[in-house]
């Protein structure tokens, strides 16, 4: 895993609005007459509604799309009992999950009760609030009987994750690891290593699925749970064995089939693993550490099926495969409570998606070709954009079969087409780059490293397994900064171009650069002399594979580094231009915008060239290029040089690029409405086609759009990809932040992975 470090987590918590989530209006609030609907007067109407008919709060509010999130503290994943106040990021956290995933509101509940009466009744009363109710981190066993008696109480659904999210995850791994393994699920022998409220839960749900409660073992701390100990509470003796001989995990694990770990980590070791039956199954889901490192257990068996809790290892038991489309389809039918039938439609349903083909978005990310059933694969990737519309379907189904549903789906397919739609707003773009950077992390050169920013960015992303950052500059300035910010960047090279023992190399690279450019200009003389600039010197690395990328462009103006680039690397084959190209994120999705910083008036060649350079950098992403040539005019309904520049570059893309998906010229209004293109070009080649990238007649106005959108329209601007060169070198904006040099960085990896 990643290392993280505490002033990060400390930074990210805190800087800009604090805290990961915020509040935002869902309907027009600029004038008085809004106002005056949304408050006082209008705000009577809904109220005395909802009091003649109490079922059109989920009319006229938000309860149906909206979860409470709550805990008291008690036992927060890996702090403990750290109490209710201080449990409050956690909750922010499960709630940004919660929206992510599924696009489900959540209010984070804090409650300051220990006392199971308190916190019951407190529950109860805002229950009224919500759609549904996700207790967290609450300690066993006061959780049982919190949870048994909410779910008595309230007739919305009602889910203690930390018990019933983990069993649900975990079954749906133990069905399909017993069908690699050729187990069937009635015969194997279980040990359970841990008696908290997650591995109870487990427990029991492991039996709904199959297992025999007499081949189920289950240990605390103080060993297996038997009934010949006076020191089990009543959920523990339910689970407890009438075996005198085995006592320790030891012993339990001789010859057992499935261990499943919910304790704490380097409690198993080899011998014990090598103990165990053919084709055994270890679920290790202590976090951060697992109770035996995943290369120790995969080097005692070879013939192991083996699970963890952690993102860097094959199949990863994360929650997050299950709560929040076990969520979204209980209140999408609003659901009086999640019951067993809902439980095991979403084991089943997960188990069930493992077996299909992995969409490529997910190959990507994970750096394979194709991920396949299998013992490294028997439980879905979390983000896989399938769940949202497998699970939640799945619950909503068995929640209207159990009769639990008081809303029905009278359409299916409908409704799932409605959950692919509603995740299309969440960009998982950077998600998705970022895990497939991480598979092939490539060595990236930072051209301006005696910089701050640029440090704590190639601190993160060395620290992520993004990238492999290479330091140039003035080593004391560097070292000086490293220290004065206490940054830690270990071992990673730092490179002074000017330095005495860089003179061997700046003489060879300027010799190379000679050949290159001595018929435009350069002396030897001076193309050794100008190896000591940082932006020629990363670009010869880059150029004779000493590194796989370079950043450049946080200090210097936008032609600075572009020169060496263009004079050493030049464009790649076919490829007659350079162009500049922003990623646009946005709550639709990501869209490309090119040309935005390199060509200043592109001529009718020259667009079809920027669009088929664009087209193919769009499709690297493993996103479909949708594209619109941009004017003042639409299909010829006015005159002048842009518009029949773009409607000629238009009918040579049709004639000679005919499988593109492009059409102009056009106004960006119509590109972006489709209703309003169907309703006044219904002929155009993007009707019904969600138009995701956008080519400028010229710089000026690719420049000012982007940056207008940037600064205007809460957009995240990623940029500029430089496209069309040979290799990777990329050129920040000047003055950017962190976060923008991390996520060019990301590009530049994935530019580096395709161009190999």
């Amino acid at each position: 895993m990643a290392k993280l470090r505490k002033q990060d987590a400390l930074d990210y918590h805190s800087q800009g609005r604090p805290g990961k989530i915020e509040v935002i209006p869902t309907k027009p609030h600029s004038t008085q007459h809004d106002l005056s609907l949304a408050y006082s007067p209008g705000v009577a109407e809904p109220c005395l509604e909802i009091e003649k008919n109490p079922e059109d709060v989920y009319k006229y509010t938000a309860k149906g799309n909206l979860v409470a999130v709550i805990s008291n503290g008690t036992a927060v994943l890996g702090l403990g009992n750290i109490g209710a106040l201080a449990s409050k990021p956690v909750m922010e956290g499960k709630g940004l999950l919660f929206k992510i995933f599924a696009d489900i509101d959540v209010f984070d509940i804090e409650v300051d009760a220990t006392d199971i009466d308190l916190f019951v009744q407190t529950v109860k009363a805002i229950a009224p609030t919500f759609g549904g109710i996700n207790l967290e981190d609450i300690k066993a066993p006061e959780c049982f009987e919190i949870e048994r008696r909410l779910k008595e109480e309230l007739n919305i659904p009602l889910m203690h994750d930390d018990q019933h999210g983990t069993a649900i995850i975990s079954s749906a791994a133990l069905l399909n690891a017993c069908e690699v393994a050729n187990k069937k699920i009635d015969k194997i022998k279980i040990v359970v290593n841990g008696a908290g409220a997650s591995a109870q839960s487990c427990a029991k749900l492991y039996m709904a699925v199959g297992v025999k409660k007499e081949n189920l073992l289950m240990l605390d701390s103080k060993g297996v749970l038997s009934i010949y100990r006076d020191d089990l509470d009543d959920q523990k003796k339910f689970f407890a064995t009438t075996n005198k001989i085995i006592k320790t995990l030891e012993d339990a694990m001789k010859n057992a089939d499935v261990f499943v770990g919910l304790s704490k980590g380097n409690v198993v070791n080899q011998e014990m693993v090598q103990s165990m039956a053919k084709r055994p199954i270890v679920f290790a889901l202590a976090n951060p550490d697992p109770e035996i490192p995943y290369d120790l257990a995969m080097a005692a068996r070879k013939d192991i099926i083996m699970a963890t809790g952690r993102s860097d290892h094959p199949n990863q038991v994360n929650n997050v495969l299950g709560f929040p489309f076990i969520f979204r389809g209980a209140l999408d039918v609003r659901a009086t409570q999640i019951n067993e039938a809902m439980k095991l439609a979403a084991v089943y349903a997960i188990a069930n998606l493992a077996k299909e083909p992995v969409p490529e978005s997910v190959n990507l990310a994970y750096g394979s070709r194709n991920i396949t059933f299998g013992a490294e694969y028997i439980i879905p990737k979390p983000i896989d954009p399938r769940l949202i519309y497998t699970v939640a379907p799945a619950v909503a189904k068995a929640a209207m079969e159990s009769g639990v549903a008081q809303r029905a789906i009278p359409n299916m397919e409908v409704y799932i087409q409605e959950l692919i739609n509603r995740l299309g707003l969440d960009n998982k773009l950077i998600r998705d780059i970022t895990n497939k950077a991480k598979q092939n992390p490539k060595r990236v050169v930072f051209a301006e490293a005696d910089h701050y920013k640029i440090l704590k960015a190639a601190q993160h992303v060395a620290d992520e397994g993004i990238a492999k950052p290479i330091l140039l500059g003035d080593e004391a300035k560097i070292r000086k900064l490293i220290e004065e910010n206490s940054l830690d960047l270990g071992d990673i090279p730092i490179i002074d171009s000017r330095s005495a023992i860089e003179e061997d190399r700046r003489k060879s690279f300027g010799d190379l650069f000679f050949q290159k450019r001595k018929r435009r200009g350069y002396t030897l003389f001076e193309a050794r002399k100008i190896m000591k600039e940082r932006n020629y010197f990363g670009s010869m690395m880059v150029e004779t594979g000493a590194a796989d990328a370079m950043i450049s462009g946080l200090t210097r103006k936008y032609s600075d580094p572009i020169l060496p680039a263009l004079e050493i690397i030049g464009v790649q084959e076919g490829a007659k231009k350079v162009a500049g190209m922003y990623i646009i994120n946005t709550k639709q999705g990501p869209f490309f915008f090119a040309d935005c910083t390199m060509n200043v008036d592109p001529t009718v060649q020259e667009i079809v060239d920027i669009t088929v350079l664009t087209a193919t950098t769009v499709k690297q992403f493993n996103i479909t290029p949708r594209i619109a040539l941009l004017s003042y005019s639409n299909f010829g309904s006015a005159g002048g040089e842009i518009p029949t520049k773009m409607r000629e570059a238009t009918a040579i893309l049709h004639k000679n690029y005919p499988g593109m998906i492009v059409d102009g010229e056009m106004q960006a209004n119509f590109a972006l409405n489709n209703d309003l293109l169907k309703e006044q070009f219904p002929f155009s080649e993007l009707i019904d086609k969600k138009v995701n990238t956008l080519i400028f007649p010229n710089l000026a106005s690719g420049n000012i759009a982007y940056k207008l959108i940037q600064e205007m329209g809460g957009a995240e601007a990623i940029g500029p990809v430089l496209i069309g060169l040979k290799k990777p070198v990329h050129i920040l904006q000047l003055g950017s932040s962190v976060r923008e040099i991390i996520n060019m960085v990301t590009i530049a990896v994935i530019d580096a992975q395709n161009k190999k």
